[in-house]
């Protein structure tokens, strides 16, 4: 049984500590830069409340804060681990599914603002994982076409793993209910086999900073 987790909503319609995810996406969707953060108890909930976002949204275990300039990928794939103070000059990458398999739709937004930057969906069958896969490439592919370096990240550790492979590991089969996924799957191969890129892209600390900016909602 998974165990209760309570949502501080620093900044949003209704600011405040919920019991559900479903309270506290309510709050948050489409409100322009949202502020929020789950915690493991409803004490430790109401304490960050009470003292502000600021000292709290964004926080890891690490106090010192690292931002998009420190290293290069030079291509060579995604760095394992997500660093512990969100760098906000970056693009958020999240995947809405209804079954898996089933209809899969992805979108990118600006990390700071929710702003969206590219919707592709729903495609008619596919796999959580494989939307993920192609969700990271398209920022790649979006970020290089406008000659910039930020950060992409995302909350799937599989889809990381096949990025660096620059090849997917599923078992989805290959199907006429399949064929745009595979279409976008298999272009998206070709796009990492073929292009360099510079992008740092990173594990979304879903539990220290809560739901990915690019989150569906669909818990």
């Amino acid at each position: 049984m998974a165990k209760s987790k309570y949502y501080v909503v620093w900044e949003g319609k209704k600011p405040g500590v919920y019991a559900t995810w479903a309270e506290c996406q309510t709050q948050v969707n489409g409100y322009a830069d949202a502020k929020y953060k789950s915690y493991e108890s409803r004490a430790e909930a109401e304490a960050a409340f009470k003292s502000g976002w600021k000292g709290n949204w964004g926080q890891g275990k690490s106090s010192a804060p690292k931002t998009a300039g420190g290293g290069k990928s030079g291509g060579r794939g995604p760095s394992p681990a997500g660093e512990e103070e969100i760098v906000y000059d970056s693009i958020s990458v999240d995947v809405g599914t209804r079954g898996n398999p089933g209809p899969v739709e992805y979108k990118g937004v600006d990390t700071k603002t929710g702003e969206i930057l590219f919707y592709v969906g729903p495609i008619e069958n596919g796999t959580n994982n494989l939307g993920e896969f192609i969700a990271i490439v398209h920022a790649l592919a979006y970020l290089k076409k406008l000659g910039s370096n930020k950060t992409v990240y995302t909350d799937s550790k599989t889809a990381l793993a096949w990025v660096r492979n620059k090849k997917p590991a599923t078992t989805l089969a290959r199907t006429e209910s399949t064929r745009k996924i595979w279409e976008l799957t298999d272009r998206a191969v070709q796009w990492l086999e073929n292009n360099r890129y510079e992008n740092k892209i990173l594990k979304w600390n879903t539990e220290k900073w809560g739901e990915i900016k690019a989150d569906f909602g669909r818990k």
